[in-house]
């Protein structure tokens, strides 16, 4: 015959909303009714002795919460883990629910004074004692769960909480007999609703609705078959009836306002217990080290924001503040996540923030073979923009052409080992892959605090989108750098769309390539051919640039100038033959910068120079970005994308699109060297182009 079931209880002696510390106190403080308080707790207490044996602490005057006894520990067997409060307006309960539990012979562990853990509130064994569901993200930290599993002996499952309103894993989680859940699946993140579903078949998942989650259904004690709780609706009545259940259920309301119900009110003592389970937890743990201007910068805390967004819980463990105005600080961070999988993702994300792991800390990184040409290993490191070094045989490696979702390829020669980033479809047999974020660091170029906090209307490390009434002073900045970048014999690589021509801005790029600002042209078919068609024809897509209209069969002019080249063989000797004497295309070819034209489904013709190989196109877009000091984007989504992801990060970079979606996209790609600019492509360039001469002549004047 197995052991009875024992639950322990606080009387409501002292019971009040005295304080404010999760929203159902919010409105409520001194507004519980102690007399219908102590009458519901009584039909409770009542109703559990039925089926149980009710243990009973004595209440303390001042900490009006001890009637919440499932926050006093966690037991199991005679082993008991003690509840460590968050909020101090708790925390003096603690010695008293100690000494209870020490009176009757409980071994007692006591998690660190910082690390909170709020008991059975927060940890809920599987009725059938296969393992505990333990949660975290509002009162319980996820540090406390390994801590557990150990003193326990037990396998915890780490569940993150995202709705303040169900602050404790009990207000919206409730094992019952059989393997059976009651939840409020809205109530957990998307990898804890995957590992609910993972463990628990949808047959024995009852997941409930929202206005029985604030009524607390969750919140209920389950006894054998029964179920006791507050009041419910008929159809969740019938739900958990139609798994074999009783249901019992009682006002609680009265307590309600404090945020609790039967389960917050009860904590049961005796849990069955499996010879064959044993401690597990899947939590891990590493520590990053974090270097720079990190409080007025605010990378601290958009680093720290970031682990707990992603799921994971942090400490600081060291933080050396910088005393003077250029100083930078040093943060030593351990950060927390309840598996493999949220931690490989929220370390590539901190890397990519320049975190690195501690020096005392650091290991080689973990690489694996090429398995098939084209093909990575699984769980390989996606690259950033940024530059990157790898640890390899004890030392920092830099790797070589740095780009954006590619992989790190490694190869060992007599020289050493050299690690170069490299898109999946070139990866090499022979060849190894960092897999993992272990030895891995990005070099971040710290901006300098003026940058940081300077509130002038433009600068390249401001990473913003610049308006129409700014466009003027971003011109005017672009010029200078276009001009400092030719003179000392730099490369700027303008990618641009039809729109270019379309709004008036082909005499203005071509005086741009004529003059030597612009050392390599990345685009599509479209903008070749609507250039050249209005160098020949004086239209484009069959619109007079003059008038601005439709022109009598202008359809056709854009499939005649792509005929004319091809009679040709290609651009350049389309220029040779004196046929095509102005545009773009023209000053490319007459003054050497190479271009590349990548091509599309949509492509009519194509022009001969239009490589209609994806694959290839790419590959002649990544090398003529090399090297690059600027990028300019002209009015062209889809090329300018595919440019920002082969840029490598210190590339200025900047997008110029009448659309605000396009240019938001471009300057949240994450580089700090990139600006995006709201304004008509063509008055842009019209700008640029006076501006340049205003600085080859002091005495032009702007138009």
């Amino acid at each position: 015959m197995s052991d009875p079931i024992r639950i322990l209880m606080c009387a409501p002696e002292h019971y009040d909303v005295d304080y404010v510390i999760n929203p159902w106190m919010e409105g409520n403080v001194h507004k519980s009714s102690r007399d219908r308080a102590a009458d519901q707790w009584h039909d409770l207490h009542h109703i559990i002795k039925e089926h149980a044996i009710v243990d009973l602490v004595e209440p303390v005057k001042g900490w009006p919460d001890m009637v919440f006894t499932a926050n006093a520990g966690l037991v199991l067997g005679d082993q008991v883990v003690l509840s460590r409060f968050l909020h101090p307006e708790r925390q003096g309960e603690e010695p008293y629910f100690k000494a209870w539990f020490e009176a009757n012979g409980y071994t007692v562990h006591e998690c660190p004074p910082d690390l909170p853990f709020e008991g059975a509130g927060d940890a809920l064994f599987d009725r059938e004692g296969r393992w505990l569901w333990a949660g975290y993200g509002f009162r319980t930290e996820l540090d406390s769960h390994p801590l557990i599993a150990q003193w326990l002996d037990i396998e915890v499952l780490s569940l993150r909480l995202v709705d303040n309103r169900f602050y404790h894993l009990d207000t919206c989680f409730c094992p019952l007999k059989g393997g059976y859940l009651l939840y409020y699946p809205p109530a957990f993140d998307a990898y804890s609703n995957h590992l609910i579903e993972e463990r628990v078949p949808a047959a024995k998942r009852i997941a409930i609705a929202e206005a029985d989650a604030v009524n607390f259904a969750c919140n209920a004690v389950n006894v054998e078959d029964v179920v006791i709780m507050n009041r419910i609706s008929p159809e969740l009545q019938a739900a958990i009836e139609g798994a074999g259940f009783q249901v019992r259920q009682t006002p609680l309301n009265e307590f309600l306002k404090a945020g609790g119900a039967a389960k917050c009110l009860t904590l049961r003592t005796t849990e069955p217990i499996l010879p064959d389970v044993h401690a597990a937890v899947s939590v891990q743990s590493r520590t990053v080290q974090m270097r720079g201007h990190l409080l007025d910068a605010g990378i601290l805390n958009n680093a720290l924001d970031l682990v707990v967004e992603r799921g994971g819980s942090f400490k600081v463990l060291n933080f050396d503040l910088g005393t003077e105005r250029h100083s930078t600080s040093l943060a030593q961070v351990r950060v927390s996540a309840p598996d493999s999988e949220v931690m490989a993702e929220i370390m590539m994300e901190l890397i990519r923030m320049g975190a690195v792991e501690r020096p005392d800390d650091e290991q080689n990184a973990q690489l694996e073979d090429v398995p098939l040409v084209g093909v990575a290993p699984d769980d390989f490191y996606v690259t950033t923009i940024y530059p990157t070094e790898v640890r390899i045989n004890d030392q920092w490696v830099r790797v070589g052409n740095q780009r954006m979702d590619g992989a790190i390829a490694v190869r060992h020669t007599e020289a050493g080992p050299v690690a170069t980033c490299k898109l999946l479809r070139d990866l090499e047999l022979g060849e190894q892959v960092v897999v993992g974020t272990q030895g891995l660091r990005t070099v971040r170029k710290p901006a300098e605090r003026e940058q940081r906090t300077s509130k002038q209307e433009f600068s390249f490390m401001g990473s913003g989108v610049s308006s129409e009434r700014r466009v003027e002073l971003v011109v005017e900045q672009i010029a200078w750098d276009l001009r400092r970048i030719r003179d000392q014999g730099g490369k700027v690589v303008v990618t641009a769309g039809p729109v270019v021509i379309h709004t008036g801005g082909s005499q203005h790029l071509s005086h741009l390539i004529r003059n030597g600002y612009v050392q390599a042209l990345l685009g599509g078919n479209a903008i070749a051919v609507h250039d050249i068609e209005q160098a020949l024809m004086g239209t484009s897509l069959g619109v007079d640039m003059k008038q601005g209209v439709p022109v009598s069969g202008g359809h056709r002019h854009h499939l005649k100038t792509i005929n004319t080249v091809r009679r040709y063989g290609s651009i350049a000797q389309t220029v040779e033959a004196g046929v095509l004497t102005k545009g773009v295309m023209y000053e490319c070819v007459k003054q050497h910068v190479p271009f590349c034209l990548a091509g599309s489904i949509r492509d009519d013709g194509p022009l001969p120079d239009t490589e209609m190989d994806l694959l290839q196109a790419q590959g002649e877009y990544a090398r003529l970005l090399e090297g690059a000091d600027m990028v300019l984007m002209l009015s062209t989504m889809l090329h300018s994308i595919g440019v920002g992801n082969m840029t490598p990060a210190g590339v200025k970079m900047v997008c110029v699109d009448i659309n605000p979606a396009v240019v938001t996209k471009l300057s949240d790609r994450g580089s700090i060297e990139s600006i995006g600019v709201v304004t008509d492509v063509g008055l842009f360039l019209s700008l640029l182009v006076q501006q340049l001469e205003r600085l080859t002549n002091p005495y032009a004047v702007m138009a």
